[in-house]
């Protein structure tokens, strides 16, 4: 059975991406399915971060489900279709106001790599898989798609894993900047549960403002909302979050923000 989880735990929401018997490969419910999951936890108020993962052990995502390609993809039409919703898929995180951190165990094949570079952060354990296999397919990947992996990567490494079609392992998805973190495989849960926890004691606001301006300089000069990024900084200095913090800092206790 193939499916999206959505966990509340905390201020942490959980998107666990199911379909174990072919190890998280995405089907298209799948992908229509994420975007309603980050959007359900980014207007809930007591979520502060969110944390994506495969369910089992032994993929992440291990790309999207082939059995699925002749009847979603088999046209121009269909091939639009499943296109789109890969794409929405790939933009929730993105959009997304709070912190998506995607926590990688095993194989993070082709969509899932896609989908990983849309997090902000990502997390790995010592066994992940990375791959992009799409020259092995003959599929081509979108300009936007090829930009957010330069983004993170920058061009060498990004024609390295686009021609080449090579698996890379944690240590090198380290070395590129892929995964800013890497962890035993028994270890994984607890540092990714350690490092949201930490992001969860943060100002909502404070961090809803860095993930959009982080967004601008990612994005051309034409799509920019630099006004919408100052103002959002404005707010922060004018919120109760910022009177909380500076008085917690004075009296050396952990601040209570409410995102207000």
């Amino acid at each position: 059975m193939s499916q999206v989880i959505s966990e509340k735990k905390g201020a942490v929401g959980h998107v666990i991406l199911s379909n174990v018997a072919k190890m998280n490969a995405m089907t298209m419910h799948m992908w229509q399915a994420v975007p309603l999951a980050l959007q359900t936890f980014d207007k809930d108020p007591e979520i502060r971060v969110i944390v994506i993962s495969g369910d089992g052990d032994k993929a992440f995502i291990s790309g999207a489900d082939i059995s699925q390609f002749d009847q979603l993809r088999g046209t121009e039409d269909a091939q639009a279709q499943y296109n789109a919703a890969v794409n929405a898929a790939y933009m929730a995180p993105i959009l997304c106001s709070k912190p998506v951190v995607a926590s990688i165990r095993g194989y993070c094949f082709g969509g899932g790599l896609g989908f990983a570079a849309s997090c902000d952060v990502r997390i790995c354990a010592e066994d992940a898989q990375f791959r992009m296999p799409a020259a092995r397919l003959g599929l081509g990947y979108d300009p936007k798609g090829v930009k957010r992996f330069m983004d993170i990567l920058g061009a060498a490494n990004t024609a390295d894993i686009f021609y080449s079609a090579r698996r890379f392992d944690a240590k090198d998805a380290l070395r590129m900047g892929f995964v800013s973190q890497v962890h035993s495989v028994e270890d994984l849960p607890v540092k990714t549960q350690e490092y949201v926890q930490l992001i969860s004691e943060n100002a909502p606001l404070t961090m809803a403002a860095a993930k959009f301006a982080i967004r601008q300089g990612l994005m051309d000069e034409s799509e920019k909302d630099l006004d919408r990024a100052k103002q959002m900084v404005k707010d922060c200095f004018s919120s109760e979050d910022y009177k909380e913090g500076r008085k917690a800092f004075a009296e050396k206790r952990l601040p209570n923000f409410r995102g207000v």
